[in-house]
Parts: C-alpha cells; structure tokens; sequence
C-alpha cells in the first residue's frame, strides 16, 4: 500500500504512523481513515512489529473530521455511507497503539487519540469535543470514551460547551498519560512504544484485551474474563520463558509462542 496522507515507518520493532494532511491540520477524511486502518491492521499482522506509534504534525495531530466532506449529507447518505465502520475496526487492533499528541486533538481527532491505549502529549496539545458547535455531536466514540476517561461531570461539559481543555488538564482528568515538552514527545511515546515492544506478544495482547473489556462488561464478568486469560497464557511458550528466565535471575527471550 502507498498512503496519500500518511508517512509510515519502522524502528526496532514499533510501527511509526504520522498523519499527513498538513494544509487542512490533519482533518480526518474517509480516505486518510481506511488508509489508516489498514497500516494498523498490517501491522497487527507484521510479526516484527510488537507495537505502533500514531503521531500528527506539530500544529495538530488531528482538529477534527473533514466537515467539507459531510456538510451536504442527509441523514440516509450518512446511514449508508457508513463512515464509523471504519473506526469499529481500530478498536480490534490487537497490539498496544501510542498517540503522541501535538497541538490540537479535537472533534474526530480527540476521538483518535482516545481510541489509542496510552495518549502522550506535549504541553501544546488540547483535547475537546467541539461538534455541538456544528450542529452534530460526537459519533466515533467521543461520548463514550470521553465519559469512561474523565468521568460523567467533565464529559458532559465538554460534551455540551464543545471548550477544549490543556493536556494539564486532561492529565489531571485521567485522560492520557504523560505531558511533556513538545521538542521531546515523539522520543518519550517512541520510548514507551518499545518497551511495549519488547514485551511478550501473546500475553501483551491478551492483556490490551482484558482492560479494554473492563470497559464493557460488569465486575464478575471482567474477573472471570481475566481469569481464563490468565489461565490460557499458561499454554504459552512465553509463559514457560518468563518464569524461568525469572528463577534464574536472567534477561528472558519472548518468542511469541
């Protein structure tokens, strides 16, 4: 595949994306989507890579949908043409994913980031829901995510204002990860995206998997899921590494297996 609006990369086992629509702040059309989803479903199945890193420009790293794009739509058009079918598909990603969140993550850019598993942002970076401004509300998941993240009270005024909040902000509203200085966010997500890297795939995945599910399901149901995860794990290569490596007091060597 050769992206129109993205760069793509490798390095030391992280799969690097980098939105490139620069002119419009990487407004996210339905090309610009597909070809997103499918670099992150090819990385997925890309046995060298154990995790991806999904970053913007320096201005934004994404300041929302492209509105052109839907403006003239009647509500059948939409129904149709189906464009969050394309975002279900990020959610079944099975290695860990990074954003890296310059200037703005707003509207479907927000929604982005947010679908990702660890968000780090530089002090520049700001978060908001703005689509009550247009007529709309959020429909990729913003109502959904946001609300689980910072909880009811904080969502709703985003929600409804459609005000953007700083990355402090969003820190202290549990909303991403890290803040630090824009000239050192790609190199401290790129750190945090290796490491994942170097973890065991099977039980790395299965681990993505089970948080994911405490989103969804009630306490009972989620302990159970978890235990059986576990449980599996035991018929894994990895496992049988890991707790010898451990025992012996040595560097262990996932295979994935």
């Amino acid at each position: 595949m050769d992206p129109e609006f993205l760069r793509v990369s490798t390095e030391k086992g992280v799969g690097r994306i980098e939105l490139r629509r620069p002119k419009v702040l990487n407004a996210l059309n339905r090309r610009m989507v597909a070809e997103l989803v499918e670099m992150l479903e090819s990385f997925d199945r890309e046995d060298t890579v154990g995790a991806i890193l999904l970053t913007g420009g320096p201005k934004a790293f994404a300041a929302g949908a492209d509105i052109d794009e839907m403006a003239g739509a009647t509500a059948a058009e939409m129904l149709t043409m189906d464009p969050f079918a394309d975002w279900d598909r990020i959610r079944r990603v099975s290695k860990p994913i990074v954003a890296a969140v310059n200037g703005y993550a707003l509207g479907g850019g927000c929604e982005l980031a947010m679908a990702c598993d660890l968000i780090f942002a530089s002090e520049t970076a700001r978060f908001g829901q703005p689509e009550i401004d247009l007529g709309v509300m959020p429909g990729a998941g913003g109502t959904q995510r946001l609300t689980r993240a910072v909880g009811k009270a904080r969502a709703m005024e985003m929600v409804l204002t459609g005000k953007p909040i700083t990355a402090k902000e969003a820190y202290a509203a549990g909303l991403i990860n890290r803040v630090v200085p824009a000239e050192v966010l790609e190199e401290e997500a790129m750190k945090m995206a290796r490491e994942l890297a170097s973890k065991p795939p099977v039980a790395l995945r299965l681990a993505k998997r089970a948080v994911q599910r405490a989103a969804e399901i009630g306490l009972e149901a989620g302990l159970d899921y978890e235990q059986k995860l576990f449980y599996f794990l035991f018929s894994t290569e990895d496992q049988k590494e890991g707790m010898q490596a451990f025992m012996e007091k040595r560097r262990p060597e996932f295979r994935g297996k």
